[in-house]
């Protein structure tokens, strides 16, 4: 059974770093060590591993970097869950690439090994990363990407204020856009949220709500709890 986690943001206002999908990770990883961590969205991979293992650690949970694999193929064949952290999202996918991991990581979730990113992690296990925030500070051979769920996100969504001056486009008024050109479903995720795929049924959870939106439809309220399975078919 496929087991993903898809969380909106590593850090949200009023908690430390994971805090508040900590219940969340734990029961997701439980007994599963070790988890192999990925990097590469951010430039400092020591310091990223630093952190992410210290609080790992505090759930009673191995952590392997995979930037420190002499094998990266075997490292994934070894591990016994995936977790990608948040950062630059194209520099992410670049070096998934890169180390041509891409596939073996496909393979392994779609085998029952539990997968969960956080931002840029999100996006990448999505079909593509086409609806990610960031910037294209390096090109990767293609936008596709880990293809876990068939459906994308938008991490940290943020709802157009009424009284903003700012006269550039809106986050939805982007995921609009790319929904003029893909006809595809695409859920933007506040920051304290995440969904949660367990085999055919996808749930939202966490502390607040999110926001679905669908070619040729408008955007509609999603609450925490509710279930989106449909985003499956």
């Amino acid at each position: 059974m496929k087991r993903v986690l898809l969380i909106s943001n590593s850090t949200c206002h009023g908690y430390g770093y994971l805090d508040h999908c900590e219940e969340a990770l734990a029961a997701h990883f439980a007994g599963r060590s070790p988890i192999l961590f990925v990097p590469f969205a951010l430039a400092d991979h020591e310091a990223y591993e630093a952190k992410a293992r210290e609080r790992f650690a505090a759930m009673g949970l191995e952590l392997r970097s995979l930037h420190r694999a002499e094998n990266p193929a075997q490292a994934v064949a070894e591990a016994g869950g995936v977790f990608i952290g948040g950062g630059n999202t194209f520099r992410l996918l670049k070096r998934l690439h890169e180390l041509d991991v891409v596939t073996a990581i496909r393979e392994r979730v779609a085998d029952g090994l539990p997968y969960a990113g956080t931002s840029a992690g999100s996006n990448v296990a999505c079909v593509s990363i086409r609806t990610t925030n960031d910037m294209p500070i390096v090109e990767p051979p293609t936008f596709d990407a880990l293809d876990l769920v068939p459906f994308n996100i938008n991490p940290h969504y943020l709802d157009p204020d009424p009284t903003s001056t700012h006269q550039g486009e809106t986050r939805e008024d982007r995921i609009r856009e790319f929904l003029e050109e893909n006809d595809r479903w695409v859920v933007g995720l506040r920051e304290g949220a995440w969904l949660r795929v367990a085999g055919s049924t996808v749930t939202l959870e966490g502390i607040v709500g999110a926001r679905l939106f669908g070619r040729g439809q408008e955007p509609r309220e999603i609450a925490s709890g509710e279930s989106l399975d449909f985003l499956l078919s």
